[in-house]
């Protein structure tokens, strides 16, 4: 399979960046907004509040590419501390406390600040201007 789709890694990468920072802004707009869904927004200045305004942030910066690296950064430690101050107290293991999710991102956003934007991305369109 790697030998197929391997010629398409930048392309599965940047699919991938794409449709989780999308994602992401999703868990926020639900914060602050209670869109989509029916939960009531995040009251000002809380903690959710604040997580909502960087996974908004956050994830509209990653999915278009534009200083992603920092953004997903800034939203993988985001997603750590949202895991040991929201699920860890309900027991270590995620599966037990709920806290998969975070930890899927934290781990996600990790990587792609490690890699980079790539391809499709306004990062890579700033870098072509530069040179």
């Amino acid at each position: 399979m790697e030998r197929w789709l391997g010629r398409y890694s930048p392309q599965c990468f940047a699919i991938l960046r794409i449709v989780a920072g999308v994602m992401f802004v999703f868990h926020g707009l639900q914060k602050l907004f209670g869109w989509p869904g029916d939960k009531a927004p995040a009251a000002f200045p809380t903690r959710s509040w604040i997580a909502g305004v960087i996974e908004v942030g956050g994830g509209s910066l990653i999915a278009i590419g534009l200083f992603a690296g920092f953004a997903a950064f800034l939203c993988s430690g985001l997603m750590a501390f949202a895991y040991f101050l929201s699920h860890a107290k309900n027991g270590f293991f995620p599966i037990m406390n709920r806290g998969e999710l975070a930890v899927v991102y934290c781990f996600l956003w990790l990587y792609v600040a490690s890699h980079g934007a790539g391809i499709w991305s306004l990062d890579a369109v700033r870098t072509r201007r530069r040179r």
